[in-house]
């Protein structure tokens, strides 16, 4: 590294320790960001308030209550004398869901044919769905301990009786399906992507809004020298961001890192180049730090959206996982996921590193021919 570089980078290091709202923005805001999204965007549906309308009060009523209590999906919130009252308390949002007991439930249970009604709030999806699950799943356990104790005082043998077919089913990777597993390595390629282009587009149009650019241009640096030396220490700090975020991952969410350290970096790394050359190239375009932004902001908003970040690359239309093609970050949210959870290795994730280094590459070198073409 020859003397012109090194002292550019040190100057803005410099800028940077002085500039208290970069600073913040760095280091604070990813925690924050972590924090947030780690305990806010969780698709676990937990204490979903049921109201209640048991029209029969007896034991049986009592017995398939218990078991909706004891899961903790559904919390009994609300006892009813009528359907209507369900009605109304899922109309003003108090309650998500309801149950309604016949009279003659216990009569009909013993008989073999009981039904029972169970109301869902569908105005949101996510929650309804889980609901759904949760409620048919907790229904059929209760009505398998039922039959199970009907055969059971008919005489027959229960430890020996087998049902036709059973489903075992095992979880890997993530036993306790918690949605912080998929959430957090998700803030990583966030926070990568959106720091380092905000922030590298933003100090290069702060010298030109400053004046201070053609006193840089004037000098002996060369404009190679002048883009390395602007975009390297928000390399560092990235990866320092990338450090700080997997740390508190690790340590507070339990989010597990089973890939190796070194390649996890090595591939934000591919990701960086990525969000340099957006944030190199947004400021060739815009003259102030506020058209910085939103020009960045403008490639930012689709990336999260299209990458996997919030919602299932495969839930999505087609026309839309065609576009997502052409988002870096999808690659790199890919990676990281299989990284930190899976524990995997090259061989596995070749193709998205693959991808991810030519879409670094052709956007960093049409960035740099473009800057330095503003330059001239």
């Amino acid at each position: 590294m020859n003397s012109r570089l090194a002292s550019l980078i040190r100057k803005e290091f410099i800028q940077i320790m002085r500039d208290k709202r970069t600073l913040a923005i760095i280091l604070v805001i990813p925690i924050m960001q972590l924090f947030l999204l780690g305990y806010s965007a969780t698709t676990d549906v937990r204490n979903i308030p049921l109201a209640v309308f048991d029209q029969c009060r007896c034991a049986e009523s009592r017995a398939l209550l218990d078991a909706y209590r004891a899961a903790d999906y559904f919390k009994l919130a609300y006892d009813v004398g009528s359907e209507n009252e369900i009605r109304v308390l899922i109309e003003q949002g108090k309650a998500r869901a309801g149950i309604i007991i016949p009279p003659d439930y216990s009569v009909r249970l013993a008989e073999g044919d009981a039904q029972v009604a169970f109301i869902l709030d569908g105005s949101d999806a996510a929650a309804g769905s889980t609901a759904l699950a949760a409620a048919t799943l907790i229904g059929q356990q209760h009505a398998t301990t039922l039959m199970m104790e009907k055969l059971e005082r008919s005489g027959m043998d229960v430890d020996n009786f087998q049902p036709p077919l059973e489903v075992r089913t095992r979880v890997w990777y993530n036993p306790d399906l918690a949605s912080s597993y998929f959430m957090i390595p998700g803030v990583i390629g966030m926070i990568l992507f959106a720091i380092t282009s905000i922030l590298t587009a933003t100090a290069i149009v702060r010298e030109r809004e400053r004046g201070t650019i053609e006193q840089l241009i004037v000098t002996p640096i060369r404009p190679w020298e002048l883009v390395v030396g602007k975009i390297l220490p928000y390399v560092i700090l990235a990866f320092i961001d990338t450090l700080e975020v997997l740390a508190i991952g690790h340590w507070w969410f339990g989010v597990p890192v089973r890939g190796s350290l070194w390649l996890i970096l090595g591939c934000s790394g591919l990701l960086l180049l990525s969000g340099l050359g957006i944030g190199l190239f947004a400021s060739t375009i815009a003259n102030t730090q506020q058209e910085a932004m939103l020009t960045v902001w403008m490639t930012l908003l689709p990336s999260l959206f299209l990458s996997g970040f919030f919602f299932p690359l495969e839930a999505m239309p087609l026309v839309l996982r065609w576009f997502s093609y052409i988002v870096p970050l999808r690659y790199y949210l890919i990676i990281i996921r299989a990284l930190l959870i899976k524990g995997v290795g090259v061989s596995a994730i070749w193709q998205e590193m693959l991808a991810l280094t030519l879409f670094g590459l052709l956007i960093m070198a049409a960035a740099a021919l473009r800057f330095r073409k503003r330059l001239d």
